[in-house]
């Protein structure tokens, strides 16, 4: 039994916690000052696992830059109790086998629940659907289809993706990037992209077509999720679909919620991310986005690299950064901190939106007796600095090194068990089934 006294939860109240097998037992009042045994929770806030719908976790293929277990230990040391594994893997998880081998991967580690993304087409060449019912039959059990890093530019296959997932109550994650719009794109098009010489991403490339597979799911009556929207016009573009009762969700990640394409002008090719850094008006309205709800969830889109991929010139850099160890601080910072979210609204964001947009069932429930106890204990006005060698990442690719973030974590608790104690990994969080 794990028991954690004198916490707050995300509502305010002051609650003594009680877990036991898996679930949340009881749940008592606090005098704040109660003296029990078990885990001190005064000052922290308890708060259902973090759930990331877009995680790169490289395994099969890239084991240089990330694996499935390395994935899961970066993934609790940053809050998460669930990840979502995208598909661009070598070979792609385009068919049953190849997702069954990560969800088997995931289930090896032990340590938060690793949720296979099936690709949308073969091969993510964009031509013939890949094996979507078999995904989805699949022990895997996947709902979430994408050909993240590619987007699925034929509005042909698009549509024919969108219905073929209504079966399954599936949902399509769309990377909206109209190709031809950005051959050899390196950066945000715009003033500095002029200045320093590099070829502009223009924001259009990515709004057009959010409204065309807007436009495509409300035809064909399905679901669509909009991976890591960029743009102020993108924020729009989803609100109109949901004020028309369009099912489509969006994300947003955090180093869109904060950094600017201005930082790419010393070709540091740590910045350089797919989609790219924008304006200082698109985080806004990002940020705006997000607090209103019209984003739905902020998902990490953590992408390692090696040194190799990552640690050259720009033009030779590999698009990306890893994001699980720093997402959750990075969104106090831009959102708690400004006072333009709640506890209860990260909470929502970053928890319980995005585990009932993918259907997990055991992920996202709000704090009560008989819930899964798949929970995070974060002290809010503890800071840290970001050291990018000290990483459970097997990648170092951090924008954020050096930097002084809040938001410490302290525990985590993954299927009733603690994998993260006091800040570190205990034996069950080290790769090791319970």
């Amino acid at each position: 039994m794990i028991k954690i006294r004198n916490v707050n939860l995300v509502d305010g109240s002051i609650v003594n916690v009680e877990i036991d097998q898996g679930l949340v037992k009881a749940i008592s009042k606090s005098t704040g000052k109660d003296n029990l045994d078990g885990i001190d929770g005064a000052g922290k806030i308890l708060m259902p696992g973090l759930v990331d719908l877009h995680t790169h976790l490289r395994e099969p293929g890239r084991e240089d830059s990330e694996t499935v277990l390395t994935g899961s230990e970066s993934a609790v040391a940053g809050g998460f109790t669930a990840i979502s594994a995208m598909a661009n893997t070598n070979p792609v998880a385009d068919t049953a086998g190849v997702v069954e081998q990560i969800y088997r991967l995931g289930k090896n580690a032990g340590i938060c629940d690793v949720n296979p993304i099936g690709a949308v087409t073969k091969g993510l060449k964009g031509e013939q659907l890949s094996e979507i019912g078999a995904m989805a039959e699949s022990i895997a059990n996947v709902r979430i289809f994408s050909d993240d890093g590619n987007c699925v530019a034929d509005p042909l296959i698009m549509r024919r993706a969108l219905e073929y997932v209504k079966t399954y109550n599936g949902i399509i994650a769309q990377h909206a990037q109209e190709p031809r719009l950005t051959v050899n794109a390196q950066m945000n098009e715009g003033v500095i992209s002029a200045k320093i010489g590099l070829a502009g991403w223009p924001a259009v490339a990515e709004e057009a077509i959010i409204a065309r597979d807007i436009l495509l799911t409300d035809h064909v009556q399905s679901r669509l999720h909009i991976c890591h929207v960029t743009t102020a016009g993108g924020v729009e573009l989803v609100r109109w679909a949901k004020q028309r009762g369009i099912q489509v969700t969006a994300e947003v990640t955090p180093h869109h919620l904060l950094l600017t394409d201005d930082l790419v002008e010393n070709y540091d090719p740590i910045y350089k991310v797919n989609p790219p850094l924008r304006t200082e008006k698109d985080v806004m309205a990002l940020r705006q986005g997000l607090a209103e709800g019209v984003i739905d969830i902020v998902a990490t889109d953590h992408a390692p690299h090696s040194a190799e991929h990552k640690d050259c010139e720009w033009q030779s850099a590999a698009f990306g950064m890893v994001g699980l160890e720093t997402a959750l601080s990075v969104v106090i910072k831009t959102m708690i901190e400004t006072k333009l979210m709640t506890w209860a609204e990260l909470s929502d964001r970053m928890s319980i939106r995005p585990a009932q947009i993918a259907g997990y069932k055991n992920q996202g429930q709000k704090i009560v007796e008989g819930s899964a106890a798949n929970l995070v204990l974060v002290d809010p006005n503890s800071h840290w600095t970001v050291d990018r060698h000290n990483l459970k990442s097997k990648s170092k690719n951090t924008p954020f090194d050096k930097m002084e973030l809040p938001g410490v974590i302290s525990e985590i608790i993954y299927n009733g068990n603690l994998v993260v104690q006091n800040g570190k990994q205990t034996s069950l969080g080290l790769g090791h089934n319970d």
